[in-house]
């Protein structure tokens, strides 16, 4: 059964462009996978604390040695993990935050980078361990972050997500950017303003999942 991890991280839900398009996304996903599953997290929905030494102790003691404190302290990173591991594929909605991605999925970030489940050294060199998976960012910017434009340099939000997935092992990675968001908070026609970008996440979708057919 083909699983799809669908992750959202903005807090303006309604009014989201991120998650009206991780919704396109999913909805032609379900089209194309009536036997498929899948999984929902929001991150805004799950309370997630930053972690402490004793989080990073937990995570360097060997699971037979772990105290009940210490597996109790690691339960929402497995339970994270574990909907990493089970999905074939994944699909974010990630709004740009003050030039970076939202506090909310850098606080998962830190839950899903651990050794001996994501990533290892055990060669003496990083290798990703989350290997075979497919991955579609859907980014959304207030402002025109493309390259070539006077405020490139300002967008960390791709670089990050991509080096982040990359060591993880997740190099089947795609980004669409949706940039420009700001114009409808002025009068911008919302339908018309999404049009083009609805579309092209959809014809992505298509060609995503045409690799499971």
């Amino acid at each position: 059964m083909p699983t799809l991890l669908h992750i959202d991280s903005s807090p303006l839900y309604g009014r989201s462009v991120s998650r009206e398009l991780t919704s396109a996304f999913v909805a032609q996903w379900k089209a194309s996978h009536p036997d498929g599953r899948v999984v929902v997290r929001d991150l805004n929905a799950t309370p997630i604390s930053p972690i402490s030494a004793e989080w990073v102790g937990a995570v360097y003691t060997p699971e037979e040695a772990r105290t009940p404190q210490q597996k109790e302290l690691l339960s929402l990173s497995d339970s994270l993990l574990a909907e990493l591991e089970q999905a074939d594929e994944y699909v974010f909605g990630v709004p740009m935050h003050n030039f970076g991605v939202p506090s909310v999925l850098k606080l998962w970030i830190d839950q899903i980078s651990r050794v001996g489940r994501t990533f290892s050294y055990a060669d003496g060199t990083p290798k990703g361990l989350l290997v075979g998976k497919k991955a579609t960012f859907i980014i959304a910017t207030g402002g025109i972050y493309d390259a070539q434009t006077q405020m490139s340099s300002f967008n960390f939000v791709e670089p990050y997500l991509r080096s982040v997935f990359g060591f993880l092992g997740v190099t089947d990675a795609t980004f669409l950017t949706t940039g420009g968001t700001a114009a409808l908070n002025y009068g911008q026609d919302r339908d018309a303003f999404l049009a083009p970008h609805l579309q092209t996440v959809q014809t992505h979708a298509q060609t995503f999942l045409g690799g499971h057919a």
